[in-house]
């Protein structure tokens, strides 16, 4: 791959939005929820390593991702054991996303991706952002969470203004408009850096 470029952000912010208008501008995009589910469905790569880990998180061949919830509420150990079995399976699909597509600027849409040191894998970080207040609203008014369950995913993730400081690009999607504006001249960025690069 000639280029990769990191996309994350925090709960609500925008990130599969943004990811959509990178794969509107040509741009094949890997998303690690995605990678996730497949490595949970039956036949997935992490089905029997998690069956011998957790057997009662497997459920009709698949990976439950409630019964995965239960588990991690009910065992303190759980959650580094999981993430030690999933996060190389999740690696080996990102880099075989990447063979291929070998001449692209492709872009990884990860959420967690400060926090599992996924940056170090990255040409560039690209974060997406909104005030706190609007984010708020946006991830209540989908109805999928209470105001308590967003403060819980929130307090496991970096806050989003340290994220936005060691991002290589911040996007604001405020709008759609200005936030496809603002991922053309993302991608023009980087096309500059690679000519650079090649000239170099």
């Amino acid at each position: 791959m000639r280029f990769r470029l990191g996309l994350t952000g925090s709960i609500g912010m925008g990130k599969s939005q943004t990811a959509a208008f990178f794969a509107e501008a040509g741009c094949p995009v890997w998303d690690a929820d995605a990678a996730v589910h497949r490595l949970y469905e039956p036949g997935g790569a992490a089905v029997a390593p998690m069956a011998e880990l957790f057997p009662q998180a497997v459920v009709d061949g698949s990976v439950a991702r409630q019964a995965l919830r239960q588990v991690i509420a009910t065992d303190s150990t759980a959650l580094p054991r999981i993430e030690a079995l999933v996060h190389p399976l999740v690696r080996a699909d990102r880099d075989s996303f990447a063979r291929a597509h070998p001449d692209a600027i492709g872009v990884f849409d990860i959420p967690l991706l400060f926090e599992t040191g996924a940056e170090a894998e990255m040409d560039a970080v690209a974060c997406v952002t909104i005030p706190p207040e609007v984010q708020r609203a946006r991830v209540l008014a989908r109805g999928t969470m209470s105001a308590a369950d967003l403060d819980r995913i929130l307090a496991r993730q970096m806050p989003n203004e340290d994220k936005c400081a060691r991002a290589d690009f911040v996007i604001v999607t405020d709008t759609l408009d200005h936030a496809r504006e603002q991922v053309q001249k993302v991608l023009s960025d980087i096309e500059r850096q690679m000519n650079a690069r090649d000239r170099s």
